[in-house]
């Protein structure tokens, strides 16, 4: 899934193991999510989305459409 995660990482200053501390997930894990190579469950995505304080439609493109 293409996602807007690094854009927004980088734009507010995180390195990819800050983005993981506030989530809670490890920093491999936003490697994965960055690199669309791992679709993030729906927790971990409203996760990400509150993190960023943004709607989940603004960080993950819809594959359906």
């Amino acid at each position: 899934m293409r996602n807007q995660l690094k854009i927004l990482r980088t734009a507010r200053g995180w390195t990819q193991e800050d983005l993981g501390r506030r989530v809670g997930v490890s920093r491999q894990a936003v490697i994965a999510l960055e690199g669309g190579k791992h679709d993030p469950s729906l927790d971990l995505a409203y996760r990400i989305a509150a993190a960023f304080a943004l709607a989940v439609e603004e960080i993950f493109d819809n594959p359906h459409g």
